[in-house]
């Protein structure tokens, strides 16, 4: 079975299953469990580790089963739970590399780790969420209002609130990047930057705003106790907090939207969620709307001048790691016939020295009359050259990539070990560095948590 049949839907396909469960030995004796206890039970001596189910049927709209043109078998297995049977430890948080981070937040905590089932759940929760943020953040995702940024967000200031409830010190779940960079640099190894920072900086970012947020949030609690002690019908309505508010209290106060339900739900009020969600979803629209009236590349046009700036966005982009350190990536980029503007990660102020230096780099590789070549690559390869990609982005096998110099590159020999730069990207360019012009730099400024933005011309 998958599921069970009376409760599936038509056109569900389904069949019979086999299911494997681990029996841990460390619990089996244990009298709590009883002589009835079977493998579906809930107690925590069995834990279904696998399973797989014979796909051979599909549910027909008047509740009959026919046979599915094209049969298989769905297999289903739970990796940590592979992994805390071999340990023969019934909880998946006390085995693994989650041991790691809750043995590091024991330690810096007043609380521990099994001594009541909300402590426990505290854990949990910080654990899988710093473990989480860690990925996303070694995948090049940061902080923001939008998108995958939005989602890191919402993880680290979840895991602040619960860090609070057990007394781990404000700026510690940052050391939980190192936990888990430890446990896993193995097989992922560009989690060995040392990136635990970002943790620290969004925590802080936010305790910024928390007080206040959570005062606000308070009062307006409060404010329906205090309205049932005195107005019935007032009390009624302070029974739910509306989508708006709760969509203010995160644009404003920097308070998600699910923090927000949480808490509420804590005193017994509810949020209208699915409202407030719609109203981040056509704030979000907007804000991408204003910001990427783009083509692929992040191209207004394809116009000659759009085409100029676009190459020189390759050359800047290679000048910005010489000057400011490999550590330095693109996040997000806007080319217009006026003017190209680059996002970048880097934690700080550039310097006046700083910015000429990238000018006079950039204006040099113009001046040098280097090729533009476009190359076809498997992917492999490409990322083997070390080529500029953009983080999270999916490639196909082979992809477009577009090269600057050495000066008797081709496209038959672009060299490759030569090269001043390289990109995964589909063009356009322009054929020679000397079409360009004059590069200037107009203005470098912050635009969220360690990302700065640059904008500049080709005179």
């Amino acid at each position: 079975r998958a599921g069970t049949p009376e409760k599936m839907p038509a056109g569900e396909p389904g069949g019979p299953d086999s299911e494997v469960f681990y029996c841990f030995e460390s619990v089996k004796h244990d009298t709590k469990y009883g002589e009835h206890c079977h493998p579906n039970c809930d107690c925590g001596r069995f834990l279904e580790i696998g399973n797989s189910v014979f796909m051979q049927y599909i549910k027909k709209g008047d509740g009959s089963f026919g046979e599915l043109p094209k049969r298989n078998v769905d297999f289903g297995g739970g990796l940590e739970r592979i992994t805390a049977a071999a340990d023969d430890e019934s909880d998946i948080f006390r085995s693994g590399a989650l041991k790691g981070i809750i043995v590091q937040l024991e330690a810096a905590s007043h609380a521990r780790y099994g001594e009541s089932a909300e402590v426990t759940r505290a854990f949990r929760i910080i654990a899988d969420h710093m473990r989480a943020a860690a990925f996303l953040i070694a995948d090049g995702v940061l902080p923001s209002n939008t998108e995958r940024g939005y989602f890191l967000r919402r993880l680290i200031r979840r895991g602040v609130r619960y860090a609070d409830k057990i007394g781990i010190p404000a700026g510690s779940l940052s050391d939980t990047y190192d936990i888990v960079a430890k446990e896993y640099r193995e097989h992922y190894p560009e989690l060995a930057q040392e990136l635990g920072h970002i943790i620290k900086e969004e925590e802080e970012r936010f305790r910024k705003t928390l007080k206040v947020g959570f005062t606000i949030l308070e009062k307006t609690l409060l404010g329906r106790e205090m309205a049932h002690n005195f107005d019935t019908s007032e009390s009624i309505k302070r029974d739910r907090i509306s989508a708006q508010k709760a969509f203010d209290l995160y644009q404003t106060h920097g308070l998600p939207i699910e923090l927000t339900a949480e808490i509420a739900k804590e005193h017994g009020v509810a949020v209208d969620e699915s409202g407030a969600k719609e109203l981040m979803k056509r704030h979000q629209e907007l804000s991408r709307a204003g910001s990427e009236q783009k083509f692929k590349g992040g191209l207004a046009d394809t116009k000659e001048r759009t085409v100029r700036l676009h190459t020189a966005h390759h050359l800047l982009l290679r000048a910005l790691q010489i000057v400011l350190g490999p550590e330095v990536h693109q996040r997000g980029s806007n080319i217009t016939q006026e003017r190209l503007r680059i996002d970048f990660s880097f934690g700080q102020k550039m310097t006046d020295e700083q910015k000429k230096e990238v000018e006079r780099v950039v204006n040099e590789r113009i001046k040098e009359a280097l090729p533009v070549v476009r190359s076809e690559l498997s992917r492999e390869k490409a990322e083997a050259l070390g080529a500029e990609h953009e983080f999270g982005q999916k490639y196909p096998e082979m992809v477009s990539v577009f090269s600057i110099g050495p000066k008797d590159a081709t496209e038959a020999d672009p060299k490759f070990e030569e090269r001043f730069s390289i990109e995964f990207c589909g063009g356009p360019h322009v054929k020679n560095t000397s079409e360009l012009g004059n590069f200037a730099i107009l203005k470098e400024e912050a635009v969220a948590q360690g990302i700065r933005r640059i904008k500049a011309v080709l005179k």
